[in-house]
């Protein structure tokens, strides 16, 4: 089979991680992957076994998903977004995929339209057409209007073969950020969790008895540093590992150090954060789809504080659906204070592991089956 997967992540590298992750999936049996990708470089992530092909790449000014930035971090002009355009549909034509998987669109991604119609089109009117499918997580951003909702219908009627949703349907089904109509859950397919593979321990059990306070990349979770190095003050008896993200993380670092006490440890993003996680007494994070499968894939009583800034809800919902399990406590925002945060700590503290999920975190693999099985059906 040749696959053609296009993904363009636009704030951070979550849409681009878990397409690779696939991507890899797919060439592990034999397959042959091509990945096209929109958005910044992210040189970290893992393109072993796909052909790797980088558009003239895009990003959101902060969360304002519509005016998009090109890589000088001006606003994106006809003449550049054309040339996007245009290596989408040669992609296509030079080398006709048998099935075609685009991340979020048409469930988001409504300003990048104009390019995946042209796509789309395209590959409509290839003899043999490509199997068509779109690849979206867990929890997806709420259509604002019903009309974004009747456009992503009109887009998969017309054009798609399948939804592959990433999830478990027992945790996080899609109607709980999606309206799902009965047309509409006829063409999904749950797949379970997208995921890398489980961590092993870690070879010098760092972690062990530790917070671990976490945020992603840049300063967008400061915020939770911050209360974290007080509630760190209040409750000495606790030793805290703060990990700070982005290319700025040693002046951060340095400027937490100002207020830490001594049971803090303040490092920079760490590529063994997985394996940590394993020793930890517990994890305070944000609430992004590839934290909360580490924290689920670890089993690490946890401390969610969902990214809501700019009107997200994404982070929120899927939060709140992790919340019924075990030793996992939420804490939105507006709410976040030293004292909340301990009480929240307190209470996961009781809960010693979380339940695996049903549908477990091998997505990536039966996602190749579903594939598979319907190109074979056709």
């Amino acid at each position: 089979m040749k696959l053609l997967i296009i993904v363009t992540h636009l704030l951070g590298s979550g849409h681009l991680s878990r397409a690779l992750t696939l991507g890899r999936c797919f060439a592990q049996k034999g397959h042959a992957v091509r990945i096209l990708s929109g958005g910044m470089p992210a040189p970290h992530l893992d393109t072993t076994g796909v052909q790797f092909l980088q558009m003239p790449p895009l990003r959101s000014d902060g969360t304002n998903f519509t005016d998009l930035l090109d890589d000088r971090g001006t606003a994106a002009n006809p003449n550049y977004m054309s040339s996007r355009r245009d290596m989408l549909v040669d992609a296509l034509r030079t080398d006709p995929p048998d099935v075609i998987i685009t991340e979020l669109f048409p469930f988001g991604r409504r300003s990048l339209k104009d390019e995946f119609q042209h796509l789309l089109d395209a590959a409509h009117s290839l003899s043999p057409k490509p199997l068509v499918f779109a690849s979206i997580r867990d929890i997806l951003a709420p259509p604002s209007k019903p009309r974004k909702a009747e456009f992503a219908t009109e887009v998969l009627d017309r054009f798609y073969d399948g939804v592959l949703v990433h999830s478990d349907p027992e945790i996080t089904p899609l109607g709980i950020s999606w309206p799902v109509t009965d047309a509409l859950e006829q063409r999904l397919s749950y797949t379970g969790f997208v995921a890398p593979t489980p961590p092993n321990d870690h070879p010098d059990a760092l972690g062990q008895g530790e917070i671990l306070v976490s945020a992603g990349g840049g300063s967008v979770g400061d915020g939770i540093f911050e209360t974290c190095i007080k509630a760190a003050i209040l409750r000495p008896d606790l030793k805290w590992r703060i990990l700070v993200g982005g290319s700025d993380a040693d002046a951060r670092i340095k400027a937490f150090k100002a207020t830490a006490p001594a049971n803090v440890i303040l490092n920079a993003a760490r590529p063994d954060f997985r394996q940590m996680l394993r020793h930890a007494t517990a994890s305070v994070s944000m609430c992004g789809y590839n934290t909360a499968l580490d924290v689920l894939q670890t089993q690490v009583p946890a401390v969610f504080i969902p990214f809501d800034a700019g009107g997200e809800v994404e982070q929120t919902l899927r939060a709140k659906a992790l919340a019924a399990l075990p030793g996992i406590q939420v804490v939105l925002s507006d709410a976040l204070t030293p004292n909340a945060l301990i009480a929240a700590l307190d209470s996961v503290s009781k809960d010693h592991t979380i339940e695996t999920p049903r549908f477990g975190f091998d997505g990536a693999r039966r996602t190749v089956q579903i594939v598979e099985q319907k190109l074979a059906a056709r």
